[in-house]
Parts: structure tokens; sequence; C-alpha cells
């Protein structure tokens, strides 16, 4: 004798699914559900942020920086002349400096992109903007007529009498052979007061300008940026992986990329980034294989804390 399953198509009478049902009943207001959801909620999400949201900051930019530390933007703007800033040295994917990149013995994952976005600091930073004035200084003919090692004289000159002067005031700079460079500064630095440079320097030749790779380039040569990320708690030494401005918290799970750099043998390394970047890859590895390796898949049976969590289950088993 043969057993018939009873048939679960909805098209059967004899369905589960057709049956009354039997259970306790109770009233449901659509509308009351949806006021709850839509408006209440939507109250507490405005309200909330409003009390506990991140900070809306003023946005750095290049005339900010000309006008709050002058000094520092005119130091800036004579090391990219000069081809000395970190951008001109940075190596792939904005230059072709040699033995700039970072590895861990023969794994040169820097090079690997090539130079994809070329920057030639003294043409991109300072020269290229100034040329796109409408009255554009004279010194610029002067400053292009001249030799590579003329240039690289005069700017590292202007430097070493920046360096020298109280505070670094370029007033303050005593007589000396700079060629053109004090006036080819002193243009940018009135170009970027003016608000002028940020859209020169991040011109993309189309109607928005979303690309501020440049701009952020610029500003972290000089000391200004580094300043406020310092003063925010917002660099590397600081957790700043992981931190908002302020006292916010920010994206708490960075917490394992920004712990590596707080490891004095790592953070302090010329080749931290990769050594960071190493760790977390064959961490991420070994977590992809957990299933696979012997005694590290058996640890929830040696500690189950998994059973703290799902209680209930486990308790009705």
């Amino acid at each position: 004798m043969t057993k018939t399953r009873a048939s679960m198509s909805w098209r059967k009478k004899d369905d589960i699914a057709s049956r009354p049902w039997t259970g306790a009943k109770r009233e449901y207001d659509l509308f009351k559900e949806l006021t709850v959801g839509v408006i209440v909620v939507g109250v507490l999400v405005v309200g909330l942020s409003a009390i506990f949201s991140s900070p809306d900051e003023p946005t750095v930019t290049l005339q900010s920086w000309a006008t709050n530390a002058p000094a520092d933007f005119v130091a800036t703007a004579t090391a990219e002349l000069g081809g000395t800033s970190d951008t001109a040295g940075y190596g792939p994917p904005y230059n072709s400096t040699p033995d700039a990149t970072q590895t861990v013995g023969a794994i040169d994952l820097q090079s690997l992109s090539g130079v994809k976005i070329p920057i030639d600091t003294a043409k991109d930073f300072v020269t290229g903007p100034l040329a796109l004035q409408s009255n554009p200084p004279s010194a610029l003919s002067e400053w292009s007529s001249a030799t590579p090692d003329q240039q690289a004289a005069w700017t590292s000159a202007y430097s070493d009498a920046l360096a020298a002067a109280p505070d670094g005031d370029p007033t303050q700079v005593v007589a000396g052979d700079f060629g053109p460079v004090p006036d080819l500064t002193n243009a940018l630095l009135v170009m970027a007061q003016q608000g002028a440079l940020d859209g020169a320097i991040q011109n993309e030749g189309g109607f928005f300008n979303l690309d501020y790779t440049r701009s952020i380039l610029f500003l972290g040569d000089g000391t200004y940026f580094v300043g406020l990320a310092d003063a925010a708690h917002l660099t590397g030494d600081q957790w700043g992986m992981m931190n908002e401005t302020g006292n916010y918290p920010g994206q708490s799970w960075l917490w394992l990329f920004s712990f590596w750099y707080q490891v004095p043998a790592i953070g302090e390394a010329a080749n931290a980034d990769i050594l960071v970047v190493g760790i977390m890859l064959l961490l991420t590895l070994l977590l992809g294989l957990v299933p696979f390796i012997p005694g590290l898949r058996t640890l929830p049976r040696w500690i189950p804390l998994q059973r703290l969590v799902w209680k209930d289950y486990y308790r009705r088993r």
C-alpha cells in the first residue's frame, strides 16, 4: 500500500493555504503603522541628526590656505617650482621619480599602475595657472627661458631665504639672486587669495569640476593642511583613519587598518603603507580560508561564543 502526500498546490482545495485560519486574530491599523513608520521615525531621525550628527566643518580651499597662512603658501609654491615638494618626488601614479615607491623586498605595488595622473608640480601648480590669467606676470617668460639648473638654483636660494626670514614672511626676506621666483610666488598668492587658483588648478575642461586631486596634493605639500588635520585628531598617529573632526566617532570598522599604524615598528617605517596593505591582505585571506584551515575552523567548538548569541535556540535543542 502506498501513501500519497498532500498536495501543496494552491490550486487544490485540500491545500493548507486554502484552509480557514483558526488562530488568534487582532485588528491592524495600516494608517497608524504608516504614521509611525514615516512621520514619527522621520521626526526622530531629523531631531537626532540635528543634535548628534557629524560636524559640518568649512571646506579647506587654496583660497583659505593663502588667506590664513600666506607664508606657508609661498614656501610651498617655491618647493613646487623647484620640484622639491612631496608630490614632486612621490612617484607613481603622479611621476616616475626613481626609488620613490614603497616596497617590500621585490614587491612594488605602487609601480604597477604606472604614471596614470602625470603631474609636473611647477607647471600644474604655479606657471600653468598663472598663464591662464588675462594679464599673466612677465616673470613667466624669464622663468621659462632659464635652464633647469638655473631654475633649481633660484628656487633653492629663495627657499633658504624664506626659512631664514622671521616666521617665513616673504616680505622679510633679504635681497638675493632669486630670479623671477618671488614675483611668481607672490602673483600666485594674490591669485589664490582672490579665489581664482582653485578653479584654475581643478580645471577639467567641463562645466562641473569634480577632480580635486591636484588641489589636495598642493595643500598636502604645505604645513597648513597637516596642521588642521593634527588639530582635528585626524593624523595617522591619532587613529585618524577611523575618526571624524572633533570628538565624533567615525568609521569604527577601520580600526584594524588604523591599529597597525600605531605599532612603532610599522607606523614609523618608510614603507608603512605597503606593510599595512600586506598585513590586511593576509588577514583577509585567512578569514576567507577559515572553513579549510584545520584547527582554526574548529575554534567555535572550543570557544562556543555562538551559544551566547543564539542561546534561545541552543536551549530548545
